[in-house]
């Protein structure tokens, strides 16, 4: 989850007084390594991914599902027997957010031959078994997005009530502080959000209107003292802590580009790819023990971080801020990066005049001037007061408190001082999945995705309003059966047509839309599959690389396995994890067709959810049947 600096935190109130040179230096630090490194090429192609997970205790006497809040043990005892006794250990642990939460990465990266592609599987399969090797009886370990009943009554175990009223760091009706991981950076996160913002988070999800649910759908909450009554919607699922939000595991990936270059032209073509891949890989259709209208968690996580004030929220004059931002600090991206993205920024972007008019009088560029200013628009919101006096040189701690805190759908990652590592971008807005092989069919058809844009120099460029656009259609329920989607008919276009485009590319698309506009709405089936006359299609494309490129056939396969799910997901004759825990509840004996998900109906849907993952049940409705499995 970025930064996680160790020493004594603090408060809003201090940090507040730091917020100026935090940026002053943070700034400094980032012209610091961008002399360092601006020309460097030829970095290898490399590539990881994050897979979070859930520490869950199964009690089958009771039928019922509750989050183990012993991450930091677990986390402790894997590194221990892993990388702390040897550096080349195959998995690497990390703490999350949630005191139930880990999260595994691979111990090194993959590099860039497509061998590494029958790998990835394996590696998952490695960290789920090692991870569940050191829980205690009737444990286990959940590759879920939300967890139906995050912030009901006794969701935790040990069970803990929540102290809205009391001292603590979220003051949260339903999410008590101690779900929240012990290390200081993420209490200081909570509180200091809460602080800055001067009221606690807002989250609101529209509730699935069911044939039982009362109309209006209205919550009364007995502890509250007039905030959430103000705050709550009717006909929604409210909730109120960090948690909500960053207490939900997600799929990432992270690649290393050979120059700095790439790495721009990388970050914007995958920008597109977000809303898309969002709606593909949707898993969170619950939240707080409701069925809600949403199948992903985007939403949920952006509201759960705004720390935004009335002020620059628009509901107020400006007056104690410095801006009117319009979006959370968790959202998609505001600005392309390449040359090639310049004409398509069309949305406003806000930027600290003072610090671009710094960066460009420092030669850099206005596209990634404005990026930087951008960012540095925000306040640090965790300062520990043993890294406040930094050498600017070698460190770079307050660049990346301003950098790691700003969780977009896209992330452009300067190297770390004085190392080998080159830029990067962070693909970011994947739900994680049931299985090992779902998880690692999506890593893989994005990394794909990535040397086939850079091979054949594809252009995906759409205006950024109109991917904006997308993310909200992305995560309300059935988008990928339902929603159309902008996206470039033509994205061979200027670029070098290694693929032959197919003659009807820009005939017969939509009627309503101009022979002269580059883009037009598609669903996420022409998108992936084509459509004969609209979209060539996102499968076909990578086939025809897959072609022209000498593959062993053990990965073939294994990557074709993977593709066949894609293929079949984004054509509705596979189930998203979203579609498909929805028709588990509604078939359940004990759903009341009330947009309610009781205790019984969490266990049986969980229950299942593991067994399934363990490879100890099918689901060929959600999975196919994939042939060649990884071990």
């Amino acid at each position: 989850m970025g930064l996680l600096s160790q020493g004594s935190p603090l408060d809003w109130e201090q940090t507040k007084k730091h917020a100026d040179h935090v940026r002053k230096h943070g700034i400094l630090q980032f012209l610091n390594i961008y002399n360092k490194v601006k020309d460097r090429q030829k970095d290898v192609l490399k590539w990881g991914d994050e897979v979070e997970f859930m520490l869950a205790e199964m009690d089958d006497k009771n039928e019922k599902v509750q989050l183990v809040l012993n991450g930091k043990d677990v986390l402790e005892t894997l590194q221990e027997k892993g990388e702390n006794i040897n550096p080349n250990h195959p998995t690497l642990w990390r703490p999350e957010y949630g005191s139930y939460m880990i999260e595994g990465t691979p111990g090194q990266p993959y590099g860039g031959t497509m061998s590494e592609f029958n790998t990835v599987e394996d590696n998952m399969g490695k960290r789920r078994r090692e991870a569940s090797s050191v829980l205690n009886k009737d444990e286990t370990l959940l590759t879920i997005t939300s967890f139906p009943r995050l912030g009901c009554p006794g969701f935790t175990k040990p069970e803990y009530k929540p102290t809205p009223v009391e001292k603590g760091v979220s003051k949260s009706l339903f999410f008590p502080d101690e779900a929240i991981n012990s290390h200081p950076r993420f209490s200081t996160l909570t509180r200091n959000i809460r602080h800055r913002r001067g009221e606690k988070v807002v989250i609101n999800v529209q509730i699935f209107k069911d044939k039982n649910t009362p109309s209006p759908f209205v919550e009364v909450f007995p502890e509250d003292d007039g905030e959430a009554a103000r705050a709550a919607l009717p006909n929604h699922i409210y909730m109120d802590a960090m948690g909500f939000g960053m207490g939900n595991c997600c799929l990432q990936v992270t690649f290393q580009a050979c120059s700095i270059n790439e790495a721009r032209y990388l970050y914007d073509q995958l920008a597109t790819f977000c809303p898309i891949v969002m709606a593909l890989s949707a898993a969170s259709p619950f939240y707080r023990g409701y069925v809600s209208d949403n199948d992903c968690r985007w939403g949920v996580i952006s509201a759960s971080v705004d720390d935004r004030t009335r002020e620059e929220r628009g509901l107020e004059p400006l007056k104690n801020n410095k801006f009117r931002i319009h979006k959370s600090r968790y959202d998609s991206i505001d600005s392309y990066l390449s040359c090639c993205g310049e004409k398509y920024n069309d949305i406003e972007l806000t930027k600290d005049e003072d610090i671009y008019k710094q960066l460009l009088d420092a030669g850099i560029d206005k596209l990634l001037a404005q990026h930087i200013a951008h960012l540095f628009i925000r306040d640090p919101l965790s300062l520990f007061q043993e890294k406040i006096h930094l050498d600017d040189d070698n460190e770079s701690d307050h660049f990346e408190n301003i950098q790691s805190t700003n969780w977009q759908t896209m992330r452009f990652k300067p190297p770390p001082p004085n190392s080998d590592i080159g830029w990067r971008v962070e693909f970011r807005p994947m739900e994680v999945q049931l299985t090992d092989f779902e998880n690692s069919a999506y890593v893989v058809f994005i990394v794909l995705l990535t040397r086939v844009i850079l091979s054949y120099k594809l252009d995906f460029l759409i205006p950024l309003s109109k991917v904006d656009e997308n993310m909200k259609v992305a995560q309300k329920r059935n988008a990928l059966r339902e929603g159309m989607f902008y996206f470039r008919k033509d994205v061979f276009k200027g670029c070098n047509p290694v693929l032959d485009p197919p003659s009807t590319a820009l005939n017969g698309v939509e009627s309503e839309v101009n022979d002269g506009e580059e883009f037009t709405l598609m669903s996420i089936d022409t998108i992936v599959n084509g459509k004969e006359g609209v979209f060539q299609g996102l499968i076909p494309m990578l086939n025809c690389y897959l072609e022209n490129m000498e593959v062993d056939v053990d990965t073939r396969c294994t990557i074709l396995n993977y593709l066949k799910l894609i293929k079949k997901r984004a054509s509705g004759e596979l189930m998203t994890m979203a579609k498909w825990m929805r028709e588990f509840v509604a078939k359940h004996p004990e759903y009341k067709q009330d947009s309610v998900i009781t205790d019984k109906i969490n266990y049986d849907l969980l229950r299942k959810c593991d067994r399934i993952a363990k490879g100890e049940e099918k689901c060929p409705e959600l999975i196919g049947d994939p042939v060649n499995r990884g071990k």
